[in-house]
């Protein structure tokens, strides 16, 4: 529990320094793609700390490109 609360700290420093600018400047587009990719993170980083197994991209991507290696090498 320490640990989330820790996370939610460093991300309320994180906004507290990034978003000002962004507001001042008028950056709506990158508001929103900065927030969406900080709650991302958090929730990621929340879910680190309760011990769940957070999946590797490469997991992904080797899912879907093997069967396409394996068709062309064949």
């Amino acid at each position: 529990m320490l640990k989330s609360v820790g996370i939610l700290l460093v991300a309320a420093v994180i906004l507290f320094i990034e978003v000002p600018p962004l507001l001042e400047k008028k950056y709506k587009k990158e508001l929103i793609v900065f927030s969406i990719l900080l709650a991302f993170g958090v929730g990621l980083g929340i879910a680190y700390s309760f011990g769940k197994s957070i999946p590797n991209p490469i997991d992904l991507l080797t899912f879907i490109f093997k069967p396409l290696h394996d068709a062309i090498t064949r």
